[in-house]
């Protein structure tokens, strides 16, 4: 038997659920029931994050904690079966990637990725390949077909990918100006790097800071004119509340002509209240805001 070994810090990460709701389900349901390592500290094990995961997608789906949080993992694979939840969009390449994965066959799997670059160019690389592919190899690792540290492999080799990719792009420098960070406790950085990719095929000019920027360092370079536009990415590790809130008091810390783009599983669904905030589904429409964005300043 696997000996635990997850802290409640890389299961807040990895699962998307918060220390202190971990917790409370700890005291609430009995579960999790993590161990503890030689510092007294939480230790979870592979089996418990199995189960937290599913259970996140259920309460995803509109659950409610108390009626997933006590099932067995048997149990909670049935519930997402009958939901049809374990569809994933077609992505050829997920079986060849999950077995070099798998064999940590670290050069062949960025040659694999590369080539696919190559062929299909960025923009549709993004879009194509690495939109349903990271949707995939999430399931292999639900499924157990991939370790935890196999989608971490994963995810640092897409990243590589991707800021090489970035790096090497021409003809991008034109408006807006936009600038692409996280807020702190954010550190989840693909998706924020699709967002890039994707508007610097565009032609925008980009300004990553990568993740967790201070609200207050966002306002004053804001109040400095160094930016257009502000882009933002929530994953669903971070809570949801927390999001709303921060968005909400950063709108009221920037110049009313810096609209926030936000986007990313922490936010989805969020109608935001008030001006300036933007949330937005997918690739496709944030190109269209960049659209609009132009529109309007040619007008």
């Amino acid at each position: 038997m696997t000996k635990p070994s997850h802290s409640i810090d890389a299961v807040e990460r990895d699962v998307g659920l918060s220390k202190d709701v971990l917790r409370k389900w700890e005291r609430r349901y009995g579960f999790p029931s993590p161990s503890r390592d030689c510092h007294g500290d939480r230790a979870y094990s592979d089996d418990e994050i199995h189960r937290l995961r599913l259970i996140k997608r259920l309460i995803d789906q509109g659950r409610r904690p108390g009626s997933v949080v006590a099932l067995k993992r048997s149990q909670l694979e049935q519930l997402l079966d009958s939901t049809g939840d374990t569809a994933s969009p077609e992505c050829p390449i997920a079986t060849d990637v999950a077995r070099l994965l798998r064999d940590r066959r670290v050069a062949d799997l960025r040659t694999t990725l590369n080539q696919m670059l190559l062929r299909q160019g960025l923009q549709h690389f993004v879009r194509n390949t690495v939109a349903p592919l990271n949707v995939a190899i999430g399931e292999a690792w639900l499924h157990g077909d991939i370790e935890i540290a196999e989608e971490h492999l994963y995810t640092e080799q897409i990243q590589t990918v991707l800021r090489s990719a970035i790096a090497t792009q021409t003809g991008a420098g034109a408006s807006p100006r936009i600038l692409l960070t996280t807020l702190p406790d954010e550190l989840h950085a693909l998706g924020l790097l699709m967002v890039e990719a994707t508007l610097v095929c565009e032609g925008a000019t980009c300004i990553a800071l990568g993740t967790q920027t201070p609200a207050a360092d966002l306002a004053a370079i804001g109040a400095g004119n160094a930016f257009d536009v502000l882009a933002l990415s929530f994953s669903s590790a971070f809570p949801r509340r927390r999001a709303v809130d921060s968005l909400i008091a950063l709108r009221g810390r920037l110049p009313a002509s810096i609209p926030i783009w936000v986007g990313g599983s922490g936010i989805s669904g969020y109608r935001p209240t008030a001006d300036g905030i933007t949330v937005f589904r997918d690739l496709d429409s944030i190109v269209l805001a960049l659209q609009q964005w132009r529109n309007r300043g040619l007008s």
